[in-house]
């Protein structure tokens, strides 16, 4: 979402991003009651909102809903904040964000079925009926589709259009606790949200390395050269090379 695109009549392009100090100074206020405060917080963490709705992009989804639903999810991010608590508010805030538009999903959610499907799923249903009454057991796809002149493919589809779909949120078991969901058994291993927010520590803190750091780093592990043709591309020693890669290191696993 680069440039000028406007959600909800808001110019993305112009919306204020809050350093860490920034955020804890509003935060405190807003926790001893300052309304102002609290909505300068709102505004400066909208980035946040727009960064986890491109998650959900692909749903096909209207975003300007989605940015609404993430705005809650945001506001009872910093209403519920621990200012106690040495964790970033964006840290916070993702899961929350997340979590607001995954129940928006979960009660709105519908499978569109063309006019002409359902009607093609209805003459199944009628055939299928008409069958079973005259053979006294349940047809197959194959004397259905002939007796209505369709192919079994299509018949197939047609009965799956109008099933009843099993939402990824459907609880599957609960023992008192938090509930599993059907997405618990399916979900992709890989791009889960702890993933998601490992790369957004992870950001974050090599953003505060040395613009040195940052280099040696890209020459290690991105371009795959050793400790010493980066020494020699940077013009210092391969023990420093060493010690500031360790010291880089070091800082980017404490902020994490």
């Amino acid at each position: 979402m680069h440039g000028k695109v406007e959600i909800c009549g808001v110019n993305t392009a112009r919306l204020k991003v809050l350093n860490s100090d920034e955020t804890l100074e509003l935060l405190k206020k807003a926790k001893a009651g300052d309304k102002n405060a609290r909505e300068e917080l709102i505004a400066g963490n909208l980035r946040l909102v727009l960064s986890v709705i491109q998650k959900f992009t692909n749903r096909g989804e209207n975003l300007d809903d989605l940015f609404q639903v993430g705005c809650i999810g945001l506001i009872k991010a910093i209403d519920n904040f621990d200012i106690s608590q040495n964790v970033r508010l964006s840290t916070y805030g993702v899961p929350m964000i997340i979590g607001e538009i995954r129940r928006y999903l979960r009660d709105n959610s519908a499978i569109r079925v063309s006019r002409s499907l359902r009607d093609m799923a209805y003459k199944v249903l009628q055939a299928k009926e008409a069958l079973t009454n005259e053979k006294q057991t349940e047809p197959t796809v194959e004397e259905i589709a002939s007796a209505l002149g369709l192919k079994k493919e299509d018949v197939v589809i047609a009965m799956d259009a109008i099933m009843e779909p099993v939402s990824l949120y459907e609880p599957i078991y609960n023992g008192g606790g938090d509930a599993i969901y059907v997405m618990d058994q399916v979900g992709d291993t890989k791009n889960t949200d702890e993933s998601w927010l490992e790369q957004i520590a992870l950001t974050e803190a090599v953003a505060k390395l040395s613009k040195r750091e940052k280099h040696i780093l890209a020459l290690r592990f991105y371009e795959g050269k050793t400790q010493m043709e980066v020494s020699a591309e940077i013009g210092i020693s391969q023990a420093q090379v060493s010690r500031l890669e360790k010291n880089a290191i070091n800082q980017i696993k404490r902020c994490m």
